[in-house]
C-alpha cells in the first residue's frame, strides 16, 4: 500500500462562479481544483452532459483511482467490462489500470463531480479536448498527450454495444 502525502498548505476554494468552463452542451466540463492546487491529493472537475451525451470515451490511468459521484440525473459508467448504471446520489470509484468511460444515460442529463487521486495536472488535457470539440486540434492529437496525462485510450465491446 502507498501513502500519497499532499504537500500544500491552505485551503483549496473554487467558487462556481470562478471556475473555468471548457466546452458547452452537450458536454460542459468546469475545472476546479488541479493537482498543483491540491499537493498532488487530487485533481477534480464537475461534467455536466445533456440529452445522453458521451462525457469520455473508453480509456485508463496508470498511476489514479477515479472517482464519479453523481450530483444529479442519471450516467452509464463502464467499469472494466460492466457498465454500471449510477443516478443522483451514486458513487463509482474506478482503480488504476480498469478501463472506464462515462455518459448521461439514454435520454437524461447528468451532472457529475469526477476525482482523479492522487493529482495529475489535467486541466490542460480538458482545454485540449475544447479545442478538439471546436475542431481547433484533430482527435488524433489526443494520442500525442496519453502518457503526458496519463489517459490511455482503449476499445471496449462492452461500450460501444451498450446503446
Amino acid at each position: 500500500m502507498s501513502l500519497i502525502v499532499p504537500t500544500f498548505d491552505s485551503t483549496v476554494i473554487v467558487r462556481e462562479a470562478e471556475a473555468e468552463v471548457v466546452g458547452r452542451a452537450p458536454t460542459t466540463v468546469r475545472l476546479l481544483a488541479d493537482s498543483s492546487a491540491t499537493g498532488g491529493a487530487l485533481s477534480t472537475q464537475r461534467v455536466t452532459l445533456t440529452s445522453g451525451a458521451d462525457g469520455a470515451h473508453p480509456h485508463w490511468h496508470a498511476k489514479s483511482a477515479e472517482m464519479f459521484f453523481v450530483l444529479d440525473g442519471r450516467a452509464e459508467l463502464l467499469s472494466g467490462e460492466e457498465v454500471v448504471a449510477a443516478e443522483r446520489g451514486d458513487l463509482v470509484v474506478v482503480p488504476p489500470g480498469v478501463p472506464h468511460a462515462f455518459a448521461a444515460a439514454p435520454g437524461a442529463d447528468a451532472d457529475l463531480l469526477v476525482v482523479i487521486t492522487p493529482g495529475v495536472e489535467r486541466f490542460e488535457y480538458f482545454r485540449h479536448l475544447g479545442r478538439v470539440a471546436l475542431q481547433e486540434a484533430a482527435p488524433e492529437s489526443l494520442l500525442d498527450v496519453q502518457e503526458l496525462y496519463d489517459n490511455h485510450f482503449l476499445r471496449s465491446r462492452a461500450w460501444d454495444g451498450r446503446r
